[in-house]
């Protein structure tokens, strides 16, 4: 199965999703229609709302929310001039780590703050404490290069033995078991793994052990690869290359890596009537039942990685925008605003589907566009 990108997304069944299908790609800066004193372009390219919003914006995090950024980055400059925001995929610990150091405006991450590092944030933000701001998801493809195979299906139980070193050939019995019309090689498999830390990691971690536990051992908390064996690499963007040029391999990474660079996916046997693939649609059917599991303006949310619900993707991320609620420098505050604003807006999270990532579901969006104007 080769990936296509996807040119519109429809509404799921669930209804739960602020789904569209037109798609806004824009540039803003060259329409000249700016409503005076407001800082919003009014014109039909685009409706985001500069507000305050000046000089540079530094953030850090995330890898796997990159490709989105890139293009929320493009679009917020066209449309405010004088504003640069400059965005460093380093990885999600990376990323808290220099928030907590108070280097960075906010910080991407796909795993909320653990306790003790929204307690640590608490002394950058005086007065407040760092929250998460659920901003993107989508879902953790596993992306595999076999020669004669491009239908590949996979259940939880042979992809933690894989990564777990326990099955090292791709014809072997479990594997050909779930594929019976596929001719599969005697190859030895190369597993790539994240070298920094990562939510990405963790959520696949967190998979493999809800819904293999009787495979998977490790930490499910752990941003770090723990698992014996494999080859590393930094970062998704790292991790999909290997995989791209390594015959025999396998590794995960976010949708939008595979789609750019033409990755076949493993299609995934939940339980479901039928093998669910890595779609942008697909992952939205299993991040509309998660749950805001934090307090007060903190939305941090509980996935179900188990879910055998049909079509429903389960190896899934949500990114979130780490910000304090409280005692941000004045002197950037306008433009985090501005710039959160704009990614939770409709107009920000329709031009996710394009890079292969799903809109949050509206319930969630809504609670999001309530809290950025609150941050002081």
């Amino acid at each position: 199965m080769k990936l296509q990108r996807k040119n519109g997304l429809r509404a799921t069944a669930l209804g739960a999703l602020a789904l569209s299908g037109a798609l806004v790609l824009t540039a803003c800066g060259s329409d000249d229609n700016t409503t005076p004193g407001s800082g919003t372009k009014t014109g039909a390219a685009s409706n985001v709302k500069c507000d305050d919003a000046k000089g540079q914006l530094l953030a850090a995090g995330s890898t796997a929310q990159k490709n989105a950024m890139d293009l929320w980055v493009k679009n917020f400059q066209a449309a405010c001039s004088g504003v640069e925001v400059n965005y460093q995929a380093i990885g999600s610990g990376g990323g808290i780590t220099k928030f907590n150091q108070g280097q960075v405006a906010f910080a991407g991450s796909d795993s909320a703050l653990k306790p003790e590092e929204t307690e640590e944030s608490k002394k950058i933000c005086k007065g407040g404490q760092g929250i998460n701001l659920p901003m993107v998801g989508g879902p953790v493809a596993i992306g595999y290069n076999l020669d004669g195979v491009d239908n590949l299906v996979l259940d939880s139980s042979t992809l933690a033995k894989i990564f777990d070193s326990k099955i090292k050939k791709w014809n072997d019995e479990a594997i050909a078991k779930l594929n019976p019309d596929v001719k599969l090689p005697d190859t030895e498999i190369q597993a790539f793994h994240r070298s920094d830390e990562s939510g990405t990691t963790q959520n696949l971690h967190k998979y493999l052990s809800e819904a293999a536990p009787a495979d998977w051992k490790h930490d499910p908390k752990s941003k770090s690869w723990l698992a014996p064996g494999g080859q590393a690499a930094n970062g998704s963007s790292g991790v999909a290359a290997q995989v791209k040029q390594t015959q025999g391999s396998i590794g995960y990474f976010e949708l939008s890596y595979a789609t750019s660079q033409s990755i076949d996916t493993v299609k995934l046997n939940t339980g479901a009537a039928a093998p669910v693939e890595a779609t942008t649609e697909n992952a939205s059917k299993a991040i509309a039942a998660a749950k805001i599991k934090g307090t007060g303006n903190d939305l941090a949310l509980s996935l179900d990685y188990k879910t055998k619900a049909e079509g429903a993707y389960p190896i899934i991320l949500v990114t979130y925008e780490i910000a304090c609620d409280k005692g941000n420098k004045a002197e950037t505050l306008p433009t985090l605003k501005a710039f959160l604003n704009y990614t939770v807006s409709d107009e920000g999270q329709k031009v996710l589907a394009e890079a292969g990532y799903a809109p949050l579901p509206a319930e969630i969006a809504a609670k999001v566009r309530e809290i950025v104007p609150t941050l002081a």
